[in-house]
């Protein structure tokens, strides 16, 4: 696959540049190494495509899992406790997982278990690649990347989208690059509060 289109958000890019210049290549050298064609292996089923062959999301997907992980890129998790008081909520968000419980507990409240789930993290870097449901891609941005940033475990967030070009050669659906960068430029500047770059793929 090809990078054709790139986003730096709160100099995201800019700080992997200086900061982190070896894992900003293996990110774009993992990107090229995805062999696009092998994974056009579905037969559509949708009435204005039938039998049209198309992009697998799931067998992009599982390319990127083995190039990234041969690179020692691994999947996390970040947990933590939430309850519906929100008071508290603001004042334990930073505390250690097991603080959080205990202080919800002090409130005489049931304290709830809940995690979020990064694709790859390596040396503090996150990526995601997002073939789903648009609204799978809003969560990346707007919550997980910027819960990870949050916690002090990553410093930059990334996000592999498909363009509207390979966007429309796949089920209909995933949403896109040029989708995703409106809705993050519309925020204004500081929104969402953390270093990402957007990156829009081809095959």
């Amino acid at each position: 696959m090809k990078i054709v289109e790139k986003y730096s958000h709160l100099n995201g890019e800019e700080y992997l540049i200086v900061h982190k210049p070896q894992l900003w290549q293996e990110v774009q050298d993992t990107i090229q190494k995805v062999d696009a064609g092998a994974c056009r292996t579905k037969i559509s089923k949708e009435r204005d495509r039938l039998g049209e062959l198309i992009y697998s999301p799931p067998g992009i997907n599982k390319a990127f899992k083995e190039e990234f992980e041969r690179l020692g890129w691994k999947e996390r998790r970040n947990n933590f406790w939430v309850t519906s008081d929100t008071k508290l909520l603001r004042g334990i968000y930073d505390l250690p997982e097991k603080e959080q419980k205990k202080e919800i507990e002090a409130k005489g409240l049931t304290p709830i278990k809940s995690f979020n789930q990064t694709d790859f993290i390596k040396e503090r870097v996150a990526v995601e690649v997002q073939l789903g449901k648009y609204s799978f891609v809003a969560y990346d941005l707007f919550v997980k990347h910027l819960s990870f940033y949050t916690s002090n475990i990553i410093d930059v967030g990334i996000e592999i989208l498909p363009t509207k070009e390979l966007q429309c050669m796949m089920s209909s659906g995933p949403s896109y690059y040029e989708r995703e960068i409106l809705n993050v430029i519309r925020q204004g500047r500081g929104v969402p509060a953390v270093p990402l770059i957007l990156i829009g793929v081809e095959p």
